[in-house]
């Protein structure tokens, strides 16, 4: 076990204190109002249990195992996108590199290569595939394919390497250090989508796409925003090595591409005329339906600090 930074461990003991709080609520609600069915509530809280309590083990084990976690999350979110999205048959092939992609993208986090990390997805993995569904020789439904494929590493392997990557920074904040970033990141992220949640519960009146999402609204979305700039504000000085008002901007962009990202699944997911993207998890889907604002939010917030602090 390396050490665990003291902003991160203190960050670690508020986390489980909101999941302790959740779960007495919970069961006080189930006591109060024993005829409703709190089933979904409760499996989503314990897989909450779980998701964390694994995710906090492996930070605390080495970095290297949290690396192999979230390389082993991207294997579980690429095989989800191609079980829900139709591929060729002749492409089975072709799928073996996209999975193959995984290992070497996060080889390269695990030895700290930024130079080829940034570009051995978006760029050789890119020109690779195509050239290898040539070689089958199936022209129909190639471009089709193509777009799909790659679209699919890009969003699972490559986005999601990000949050790896982030342990692998120099240290600029020793109270927190890598492990911190990782913490802020999937912490205001999360927190992004309840905030959102809640305030279209409360005040949602205007919806903003309500072809792909009818639930999300304007003040839901607004809310979220001000909310999560704000507690980024004074938590990124804590977690992260940004002041306040580059931690507010850091809280602002998590919350619009935390959006977007969401959005943007759910556009899939209707298209496909699926509810959810996997089971999982119960109580929450598939591992795109919990990693789908993460999916925008980690580039966006890796490069956002990479430029801003480093």
């Amino acid at each position: 076990m390396w050490e665990i930074p003291p902003h991160s461990l203190y960050a670690m003991l508020v986390v489980f204190g909101l999941l302790v709080t959740a779960t007495t609520c919970r069961l006080t609600l189930k006591r109060l109002k024993p005829e409703k069915d709190y089933t979904e509530l409760r499996q989503r809280i314990q897989s909450w249990w779980w998701m964390i309590g694994i995710l906090f083990l492996c930070l605390i084990v080495s970095r290297t195992t949290a690396i192999i976690l979230f390389a082993f999350i991207s294997f579980l979110a690429l095989k989800e996108f191609f079980s829900i999205v139709p591929t060729r048959q002749a492409d089975r092939r072709v799928l073996f590199w996209a999975y193959l992609s995984i290992p070497v993208q996060y080889y390269l986090v695990s030895i700290g290569w930024y130079g080829l990390f940034i570009i051995f997805i978006p760029v050789y993995l890119f020109l690779f595939l195509p050239m290898r569904m040539v070689l089958i020789g199936e022209t129909r439904g190639f471009i089709h394919s193509a777009g799909i494929i790659h679209w699919a590493v890009m969003l699972t392997v490559f986005c999601l390497s990000h949050i790896a990557y982030l342990l692998m920074l120099p240290v600029k904040n020793a109270e927190a250090g890598g492990m911190g970033l990782v913490i802020f990141l999937l912490f205001m992220t999360q927190f992004n989508d309840v905030c959102q949640f809640i305030w279209g519960k409360l005040l949602g009146r205007h919806k903003i796409i309500p072809k792909v999402s009818p639930n999300k609204t304007w003040e839901g979305f607004i809310g979220g925003l001000l909310t999560i700039a704000l507690v980024s504000g004074f938590l990124g000085p804590f977690l992260t090595p940004l002041n306040f008002r580059f931690s507010l901007l850091a809280g602002l962009l998590i919350s619009v591409s935390g959006f977007i990202g969401d959005v943007v699944i759910s556009s899939i997911k209707r298209d496909l005329e699926i509810k959810d993207s996997g089971s999982l998890i119960p109580g929450h889907g598939g591992i795109l339906d919990r990693c789908d604002s993460l999916i925008f939010t980690s580039p966006l917030f890796f490069h956002y600090l990479y430029y801003m602090s480093f």
